[in-house]
């Protein structure tokens, strides 16, 4: 287990308080046959989910290893099931789960987007933008990006910033898909004042409600006519079934360490794609190792809009990989090698590595 430490290259907010920099927790398996990497998606602080980097390192060195490690051989496949008596954790134990799997595809030569059922080697992408002191710094931001050649664009709501800064992007920017990220932070009792949205022609609001309330969102996206995308509330294929059910969401976002790992990641996709529900794949400020997963899971062919993945300059001066760049059309390459398909710069590594831990089978 390896904690890191990076700066971003601008502070990213999505309330009063914001991120300025990624305390990370990075889970590497080291096997006869190869290495494998795994990130965890906490952040710093418990706010996006009760999650958070410490607490996360904690679960690991405590209870998912000690549990992965009492048989001598475990394939990506048994990682859920032996983790499974422990409660929830499901970033946590996506981080295990990642490294298992990156370390077993890596052996066997395999690419992960391959494994997953990749079908594109190059995934539309979007950007998204936090909150900023004023309308004009945010109309300053959406033109850099849609300069640098994005194509979609996510803007931060929450109740007294929303309608007049989503105006005024649209009228900058008539043309480009534009969506909003409400973060949780309205009730139904504001569903009028969210119809606001509605003349905006927006490709989606993400989670405007509680997570827990699946009920709520379904009231809500009968008195809208923008889409609804949930975020925080899809935990598993089977909350996403439900919520697809319900008539509750039109849209999936898919974060790998918000349901546990790539591989219910995967199921999650399947159960949406069966129900002609398209998804795209959120982001949590990943370093290269995450990003370059995340990549592989959104070439998947119900990935039908573009993710939070976005070019690593966006976030990092410099990343612990090699920097995925911008391609032509608002795109990212997919990662082609075995594994994650990345090597992790070890110099780079070292540098902003604030602390390392090391946990080993017992002796037999």
């Amino acid at each position: 287990m390896r904690r890191i430490g990076l700066p971003l290259v601008s502070p990213f907010r999505t309330s009063a308080s914001g991120v300025d920099s990624r305390d990370v927790l990075l889970v590497r398996v080291i096997t006869p046959e190869a290495e494998g990497w795994g990130e965890c998606a906490a952040m710093n602080e418990p706010l996006y989910s009760p999650e958070y980097t410490e607490g996360a390192h904690a679960v690991v060195r405590e209870h998912l290893v000690p549990r992965l490690l009492q048989q001598p051989d475990v394939e990506a496949t048994e990682v859920e099931p032996r983790l499974a008596p422990v409660k929830g954790h499901l970033m946590a134990k996506a981080a295990v789960e990642s490294a298992v799997l990156d370390a077993e595809l890596r052996a066997a030569g395999l690419p992960l987007a391959t494994y997953l059922g990749a079908t594109t080697g190059a995934v539309a992408v979007g950007v998204s933008v936090g909150l900023t002191p004023s309308v004009g710094q945010l109309i300053t931001a959406v033109e850099n990006y849609v300069a640098e050649g994005y194509q979609r664009v996510k803007l931060k709501i929450e109740s007294g910033w929303d309608v007049g800064p989503v105006a005024a992007v649209r009228r900058q920017f008539p043309d480009l898909a534009l969506q909003v990220d409400a973060n949780e932070a309205y009730t139904l009792a504001d569903s009028s004042h969210l119809a606001d949205l509605d003349e905006f022609n927006l490709v989606m609001i993400e989670q405007p409600l509680a997570a827990d309330d699946l009920p709520a969102h379904a009231e809500l996206a009968r008195r809208l006519r923008t889409p609804i995308c949930l975020d925080e509330s899809i935990t598993s294929a089977r909350v996403a079934r439900q919520a697809i059910e319900l008539g509750a969401t039109a849209i999936v976002n898919i974060k790998p360490g918000r349901v546990g790992g790539y591989l219910e990641a995967h199921r999650v996709h399947d159960v949406c794609r069966e129900s002609g529900v398209p998804v795209w794949c959120g982001g949590m400020l990943e370093t290269g190792i995450g990003r370059a997963a995340n990549l592989a899971l959104a070439a998947l062919p119900g990935f039908t809009l573009p993710g939070d993945i976005s070019a690593s300059r966006r976030y990092f001066a410099r990343d612990v990989t090699a920097p995925f760049e911008l391609l032509p059309g608002g795109r990212l390459a997919v990662p082609s090698g075995p594994g994650i398909g990345v090597e992790v710069d070890e110099e780079v590594l070292t540098e902003v590595t604030t602390g390392v831990e090391r946990l080993r089978p017992a002796p037999s």
